[in-house]
């Protein structure tokens, strides 16, 4: 069976062990961080009780920020991460948000290729962003209000 939830704190072991098998973005400690901001979303992707997709965003005024979006790479190219991308502009269009954000590297060609699928467009480039030199792409989706 295949769901969505909102994520608490109590599965910070969970968010950490899918990042480490995966993008290894955060440290247990950072992702402590992230559930004490206040704002902060986090939704997981469910298949038989087993969290395959995480996504965390922030949410300031009318905007909504992506700081961290993956699915587990034995399930991706299977609709999952669509799943989750469209569950994800459904809550902030009745969060009332206008627009979200977030960034890409430049190499990372698919997720590009993904994120353009859901209309997020380049809206500006941080220059040498990542550790391996990589420009960060900064991509905007304006949403309707409900």
């Amino acid at each position: 069976m295949i769901s969505i939830r909102q994520i608490s704190e109590k599965d910070i072991d969970l968010c950490y062990e899918l990042d480490s098998n995966t993008i290894s973005l955060w440290s247990k400690k950072q992702w402590a961080k992230e559930f004490k901001k206040e704002g902060i979303n986090v939704f997981g992707l469910l298949v038989s009780n087993l969290i395959i997709g995480l996504c965390v965003f922030h949410v300031v005024v009318d905007e909504a920020q992506i700081n961290y979006f993956v699915v587990n790479q034995k399930f991706r190219k299977k609709g999952y991460g669509s799943l989750l991308m469209n569950h994800i502009i459904k809550k902030c269009e009745k969060l009332n948000i206008n627009k979200l954000l977030l960034e890409v590297s430049q190499k990372n060609v698919i997720a590009e290729k993904f994120y353009f699928r859901f209309n997020f467009f380049t809206v500006g480039v941080r220059r040498n962003y990542y550790k391996d030199g990589s420009d960060a792409l900064l991509k905007e989706k304006k949403l309707i209000r409900k």
